[in-house]
């Protein structure tokens, strides 16, 4: 396994293997539906990347870390090529990934990636401290709010996944300091998918993440390369349309 980052692995260990990258304050284990329900043919890896999940909390948390973190993952796997999935800050991290070792990612999936982001919009978003609960039923209140549209059963899993209890409080296990740095990453300027690698990039409009000058420089770039597509669902589309979601990636993957 990898020194640095802890991984889920879900489905046959001979399954033609796909890397699965959660976004920010997220951790590996929230693909198990996506995988075990929808893509159950496929052997998924999802690391939780540094400073989320039960990963190393050390920095830095660049994204040429967290590409050279999936590296290390990939090499102690033995994984010399494969589809890579990213969501939110996870596809900033996959198209590191994807320029860093090129011929390590054969196809890129991006869900509603995260990155050049408008910095005000940033600002505006992200948490400016950290969610701290006096019991886990006010965190399964304010869980059950964040993710107005999915499942209660998802929201329970979230809660016994992500959240821990610290000195009588509760609060997520991702490092709040990692989380800033992300929102500050996901504001650089957008680095683009390498031009030969095939990519599908799907967006959710309601959500407003992805800006349109990103999907403009990706046609230009890619060309033929690329293809396109966009879900009627909030940002979270893989847990809100986790069947949609499979199709898109499970049809890109083989065609």
């Amino acid at each position: 396994m990898s020194p640095v980052l802890n991984v889920h692995e879900f489905g046959p260990a001979d399954g033609a293997p796909v890397l699965m990258l959660h976004g920010i304050t997220g951790h590996g284990a929230r693909f198990k539906r996506l995988a075990e329900e929808h893509l159950y043919d496929y052997h998924v890896i999802a690391p939780d990347l540094r400073g989320h999940g039960m990963s190393t909390n050390l920095p830095p948390w660049t994204l040429e870390q967290h590409a050279a973190d999936l590296l290390t993952v990939l090499d102690s796997l033995k994984v010399t090529g494969l589809p890579v999935v990213g969501h939110c800050f996870g596809g900033a991290a996959a198209i590191h990934l994807a320029r860093l070792a090129p011929q390590r990612v054969t196809k890129l999936i991006l869900l509603d990636p995260s990155i050049g982001l408008d910095p005000k919009f940033a600002l505006e978003t992200m948490a400016p401290w950290p969610h701290v609960f006096p019991t886990i039923e006010k965190a399964g209140e304010w869980q059950r709010n964040e993710w107005a549209g999915i499942s209660l059963r998802d929201v329970e899993e979230e809660l016994h996944e992500n959240f821990m209890q610290i000195s009588g409080r509760w609060l997520p296990k991702y490092s709040h300091s990692a989380v800033c740095t992300a929102w500050s990453e996901m504001c650089r300027a957008a680095q683009l998918p390498p031009p030969a690698t095939r990519t599908l990039l799907v967006c959710a409009p309601k959500a407003g993440i992805v800006r349109p000058a990103f999907v403009q420089a990706c046609q230009v770039t890619m060309r033929e390369n690329l293809d396109l597509a966009e879900m009627d669902c909030g940002h979270m589309m893989y847990l809100e349309r986790p069947a949609e979601t499979a199709d898109l990636i499970a049809g890109f993957i083989e065609g």
